[in-house]
């Protein structure tokens, strides 16, 4: 098993300095024969990039990979929420890290309902903003799991262009400064301390935003690794923090968190080997419970996004959101019926009512009968070194730029997690994603996410790493990319740029990218009864696809997403 790698005596010259340069200097390609890295960012991909080519291997690169994020990437990279990770070494061992937030110990079921004159009602803005939406973060945790464990570079200088980035600066392109605009008044209002995020006049391209206070908290965690972060004083940062606006993490929660290597969820499609994320993921059970579907229904046999394909990927999708929103939660604290769910029998029944040329009602999908004896703002990364790991991993702080709130003296945004619990059974939370008992919230629970960081293999060889953000759009978008590659026999980069459309049961809409319906086909789906809510774009896929030893990047175009190898 070839994971490890002496430190190349180049190493020991600081990773080239690069961040001040503008992000369209970065050459942006998608063919390579050694090693590549897909991300949001230009900067966090040249970051990984440069780690292996310096003989780091694909979890040295993803360690920096997500610390760069935290700096160039803030509305949702992170160091203050979590996420998971996929991976499959070189001799074909597979395996997942979860690193997902969890609920503090002093949250409770109805910590989000009130009592009115209409009687219970959810305030749901608590959820989503300020202080008591933020579960315990993982991110940092999760890092030092992944290194402990397969690391081969020297720690702290996996940290390093993290820090310089911070400390020194970095310029924006044109889609950051636009997003930061969006929401300075509300980190203005949300935070009594001065915040980097913020300026008198508006942000604009090539501006350098610069971010002090987050260096600093990078450079403890440098040094100390798991106790720069949830002990010392960034944990008292965070009390303080905490203290100031209502919140209800404390010392013992930072203490307690600990991130759970856990078993991939494991399928197939035709003759492809599919290896994904468990609960408290939702992404790894639905996307083979999807591809099931599409294998008995035979979607690759009718023409791309055509009328009878999109109506029955539809759905497939509402009967498999119809389970997730029953049936999965924290494994840990909810018996779910994992080997039920994607039983083939059970599925077969589930998508045998199934008529691409009609349209069943959601109200008339329920979730299937199991006998138990049980952001949009994310940021998804695909590596492959040239030792043939791969690391599939998915990161989020739920909503873009998570509560708001920015830890005082610390310089990082908290997570809004807490709405991705059920905060009241059969209510939706901020992605429309209707919840039950088994996502109720409970004290150190970890909360139900759509996250699906993949790797798939063809004929027991590395074949794609994929994922995407996207809330819960996440789920439908991977699995579309899957039929691209594996049935339209795209190529990496074509697969990511195909339109691409979603259903998830309740609310009742089909959601398309705009531009994938002509006249025609939208006019024929209202015939069959769908309601039809077009959006800009969906996921914001970073893939990686490898043939015949040569690695081809797919990264969404739509955003500053960027494939980089050698």
């Amino acid at each position: 098993m070839q994971y490890k790698f002496k430190i190349s005596l180049f190493y020991k010259i600081l990773i080239s300095i690069f961040f001040v340069l503008s992000c369209n200097e970065i050459k942006k390609e998608t063919i390579y024969k050694k090693g590549m890295v897909s991300s949001a960012h230009p900067i966090a991909s040249k970051v990984g990039l440069d780690i292996l080519k310096n003989g780091g291997n694909a979890f040295d690169a993803a360690i920096g990979v997500h610390f760069a994020l935290s700096v160039v990437y803030p509305n949702a990279g992170n160091i203050g929420g979590g996420g998971f990770a996929v991976y499959r070494l070189n001799d074909g061992e597979v395996g997942s890290l979860d690193f997902r937030e969890k609920a503090p110990l002093k949250s409770y079921r109805d910590m989000y309902i009130s009592n009115s004159d209409d009687g219970l009602t959810v305030d749901d803005k608590k959820s989503k903003i300020g202080h008591l939406a933020s579960g315990v973060p993982g991110s940092v945790d999760g890092m030092v799991k992944l290194y402990e464990k397969f690391g081969s570079l020297d720690w702290k200088l996996l940290l390093e262009p993290s820090i310089e980035m911070a400390k020194n600066g970095f310029s924006l392109t044109d889609k950051q400064s636009n997003s930061l605009n969006r929401v300075m008044i509300l980190f203005d209002s949300i935070n009594d301390s001065e915040v980097s995020f913020v300026k008198e006049i508006k942000w604009k391209e090539n501006d350098v935003l610069v971010q002090k206070d987050l260096s600093k908290t990078l450079e403890r965690i440098r040094d100390k690794k798991r106790d720069g972060f949830y002990s010392g004083l960034t944990a008292d940062y965070i009390v303080n923090e905490m203290k100031k606006g209502d919140g209800i993490i404390s010392y013992e929660d930072l203490n307690n968190y600990s991130s759970i290597w856990r078993k991939p969820i494991i399928g197939k499609y035709k003759n492809h080997k599919i290896i994904s994320m468990a609960p408290p993921s939702s992404g790894g059970i639905a996307l083979l419970q999807l591809l099931h579907g599409a294998e008995k229904l035979n979607v690759g046999n009718y023409e791309h996004n055509s009328l009878e394909y999109i109506n029955t990927i539809a759905e497939i999708e509402s009967r498999v959101y119809a389970d997730r929103s029953t049936y999965l939660g924290d494994s840990d604290f909810y018996n779910v019926p994992i080997d039920d769910l994607i039983d083939n029998k059970y599925l077969d029944n589930r998508f045998s009512s199934i008529d691409p040329s009609t349209k069943t009602p959601s109200n008339q999908i329920k979730e299937g009968n199991i006998q138990f004896n049980e952001s949009e703002e994310t940021t998804h990364f695909s590596i492959v070194d040239e030792y043939g790991n791969a690391v599939s991993l998915t990161t989020t702080i739920n909503g873009a730029y998570g509560s708001k709130v920015v830890v005082e003296n610390a310089g990082f945004i908290l997570n809004n997690e807490m709405d991705d619990f059920s905060v009241k059974p059969g209510y939706p939370n901020m992605f429309g994603l209707i919840g039950g008992e088994a996502n109720s919230i409970e004290p150190n629970k970890r909360m139900l996410s759509s996250m699906t960081p993949t790797i798939i293999e063809k004929n027991d060889n590395l074949y794609m790493v994929l994922g995407t953000p996207g809330g819960s759009t996440i789920i439908t978008s991977v699995f579309q990319t899957i039929l691209n590659v594996i049935d339209f026999n795209m190529g990496m980069q074509e697969a990511v740029d195909a339109k691409k459309f979603h259903h998830q049961w309740l609310p009742d809409f089909l959601v398309v990218e705009k531009n994938t319906l002509n006249t025609n086909l939208n006019e024929n789906l209202k015939k069959m009864g769908h309601k039809i809510n077009e959006r800009s774009s969906l996921g914001r896929m970073d893939c990686i696809l490898i043939e015949n030893g040569i690695l081809e990047g797919g990264a969404d175009k739509r955003g500053d997403n960027t494939a980089l190898g050698y």
